[in-house]
């Protein structure tokens, strides 16, 4: 019994290598046929074109071939280290520009809230309009909740960016202790681990909760290719508009849309990363922050750092 457990748990070993190295193979004719064949996928007036955007957008066909192309980028980088150290700039480069767009969210948000309070305190209006013929009107509620949305952006799309400035909080219990090169190993580790698991399986998740809430009958995860197909004969657009007050914010969708960008960028973010910490693991101390776009406060900014 004990031999032929042992054989049974040898072939499926073995059955999920060839399953691991054969996906890896068939994800060049998938991004090829779909290359070529874009209106399959991209023609959303056609009903089965928007499921199979659906499906292939959260499959595993399409995490392989994200997958291949990373490691044919991963093996060119190794080869020639300008290469990796391009593509650390362009992506790093990605989330500065994305943050520090989307930062100025914060503002609004702020600015909004002052109008809310003058309007609604000062002059008592129930509303606000902005704009010239028919102007754009919405109850106050409206415009209070919609604040949300605006916290939203400043979570989901300056998250990287603040993690490339070294703004997050960082948990160290032997990280400072150890040396240069160990250090940059750790980060390596934490990239594959925990970082870009985490923004797959939030992208896996976010992607089908995110068109449940765009299109009905609602797919589901679990569903397969043909299911989804029968599906796409009753399909049609019905993007969530329900706030939680009568008046309130209808834009709720924009949330689930923002999860997903979330996760799109952190996982961009931690290849990043991760050819950053192998760069400066190999190169050594005399690398650190090499090309390294981080904000500076000007003249006095290490005194200004020293106090907090």
């Amino acid at each position: 019994m004990g031999e032929t457990e042992a054989t049974g748990t040898g072939f499926a070993i073995l059955d999920a290598i060839l399953w691991f190295f054969g996906s890896i193979v068939g994800s060049f004719y998938d991004f090829a046929y779909a290359i070529t064949h874009p209106g399959l996928w991209l023609n959303w007036a056609d009903k089965e074109a928007i499921m199979r955007f659906v499906y292939y957008g959260g499959s595993v066909e399409f995490f392989f071939v994200v997958f291949t192309f990373i490691l044919i980028l991963t093996a060119i980088g190794i080869w020639r280290n300008s290469f990796m150290w391009g593509c650390v700039r362009v992506m790093e480069g990605f989330a500065n520009i994305t943050g520090r767009l989307f930062a100025w969210a914060g503002l609004i948000m702020v600015l909004q809230q002052i109008v809310i309070v003058f309007i609604q305190r000062i002059f008592v209006r129930p509303d606000i309009s902005f704009g010239f013929g028919v102007p754009l009107t919405f109850d106050i509620s409206w415009w209070a909740e919609a604040l949300k949305f605006h916290n939203a952006l400043v979570i989901a799309l300056c998250c990287t960016y603040t993690f490339v400035q070294g703004g997050h909080v960082r948990v160290d219990l032997i990280y400072a202790a150890v040396k240069f090169r160990t250090q940059r190993l750790i980060d390596m580790i934490g990239c594959v681990v925990f970082m870009a698991p985490m923004a797959v399986l939030i992208w896996m998740y976010g992607w089908y909760f995110m068109w449940r809430h765009l299109i009905t009958p609602k797919p589901s995860a679990s569903e397969s290719l043909d299911r989804l197909m029968m599906k796409a004969r009753a399909v049609r657009w019905n993007v969530e508009t329900i706030g939680f007050s009568p008046n309130g914010f209808n834009g709720y969708f924009l949330f689930k849309v923002l999860m997903v960008a979330f996760a799109g960028m952190v996982f961009i973010q931690s290849v990043a990363f991760f050819y950053r910490s192998y760069l400066e693991w190999k190169e050594g101390p005399e690398s650190d922050g090499k090309y390294l776009d981080k904000d500076s406060l000007g003249e006095g900014e290490e005194a200004y750092e020293g106090t907090h």
